[in-house]
């Protein structure tokens, strides 16, 4: 089975509709993009963070063109040095490669042992796409129906206003 056949029995299981797009390997959000032109949802990014110590790890949903700010997230959070995990933390704890890092990486948790949050500026959105564990393949669910995800999966999540910095 597929990583994207995984993703999509997962929500069939769940009830969850989604909309999957299959297109030629994208490597940069900017080439999926193209390829999803003209669909409804927000186009996000999935960051995958640790602390300094690697003792704690975070998937930050953001809006694709927004760049993250890491002393926010640490002022957020209270993650202590906030920085991008490594590879090797990134196949270990959710089974995916760089470039393919997308919220459906939490079926691979086996330890739970991952916080999720979203940034508050994409949960009016009806739709959020992401890849599905695969970069030939972008999926579209609601934002409710994302949020039913994580609940079926037992995590729980936090959101986030990484705008609302005051100056």
């Amino acid at each position: 089975m597929t990583p994207a056949e995984q993703v999509e029995q997962a929500l069939d299981k769940m009830g969850i509709s989604y909309q999957i797009v299959h297109h030629p390997v994208a490597t940069t959000t900017e080439e999926a993009d193209h390829y999803i032109e003209g669909i409804a949802g927000v186009r996000t990014k999935t960051l995958f963070l640790t602390n300094k110590k690697k003792t704690a790890c975070y998937l930050l949903i953001m809006d694709d063109h927004q760049r993250l700010d890491f002393h926010r997230f640490q002022e957020l959070t209270g993650a202590k040095r906030p920085k991008m995990a490594s590879d090797e933390l990134l196949a270990a704890k959710l089974g995916l490669q760089p470039g393919i890092v997308s919220i459906f990486g939490l079926l691979n948790n086996a330890d739970h042992d991952v916080q999720v949050y979203f940034d508050r500026a994409i949960m009016d959105e009806a739709r959020m796409s992401f890849h599905p564990n695969i970069n030939t393949s972008t999926i579209f669910v609601a934002t409710g129906d994302l949020l039913k995800f994580l609940q079926n999966l037992g995590y729980d999540y936090q959101i986030l206003d990484l705008d609302d910095a005051e100056d």
